[in-house]
């Protein structure tokens, strides 16, 4: 699928200017990886600060699932403590990028429990992935107490997720909202093409 999402960005981006293409770094390897373009093509990089420019944030409250306020980029540019200072909301993001992988939306919060920043997403992947899937999770978060929460849902047809971004490599408790985002893009970017070369493997 991640296969199938990439060929059809390159060719929407390509029928607005021939013979080149704008995208950011994890798309560039995958597109290098695999040879999805011709040699012909000029690859352009994004700057990666602007894949959440154009994403739909939302601030909301844990309790009552209630919307606090509907925020612009600029919100995410402030440190990822501010969930520690409010503990009673999170955060929610949409965004066209996400679709690509195959994922709806991300929601940001820190446990009340463990004191981590709680990652939850759901993603369309085959329910018959799912020993790939926690084989890779267990294996890409750090930490000999790094813990995930899976679950199929049926009614979507989707895969709940969520797992700790403090078990994630790169982590820092210094980074921004914004390059939390890209973390956990990274993260799951990473997690669907290995599943999908695995699978592709077993066949």
């Amino acid at each position: 699928m991640l296969h199938k999402r990439m060929k059809k960005y390159i060719s929407s981006e390509l029928t607005s200017e021939a013979n080149k293409v704008e995208i950011y770094q994890e798309e560039k390897e995958f597109i290098k990886k695999y040879d999805l373009i011709s040699n012909d093509i000029t690859i352009i990089d994004k700057d990666p600060k602007t894949r959440f420019l154009d994403a739909y944030i939302e601030r909301g409250d844990k309790e009552t699932e209630e919307t606090l306020a509907v925020e612009s980029f600029a919100f995410l540019e402030q440190p990822i403590d501010y969930l520690q200072k409010h503990m009673n909301e999170f955060i929610y993001i949409e965004s066209n990028w996400l679709e690509i992988i195959g994922v709806d939306a991300i929601s940001l919060e820190v446990s009340d429990v463990f004191g981590t920043y709680d990652v939850m997403v759901g993603m369309q992947l085959q329910k018959k992935l799912e020993m790939s899937l926690k084989e890779n999770l267990s294996k890409e978060l750090d930490g000999d107490e790094a813990r995930f929460g899976l679950m199929f849902n049926q009614k979507d047809g989707m895969w709940d997720l969520n797992f700790a971004l403090n078990d994630v490599q790169g982590f820092h408790e210094e980074m921004s909202l914004e390059e939390a985002c890209r973390l956990i893009y990274r993260f799951l970017f990473k997690l669907v093409e290995r599943i999908e070369e695995g699978s592709k493997d077993a066949n």
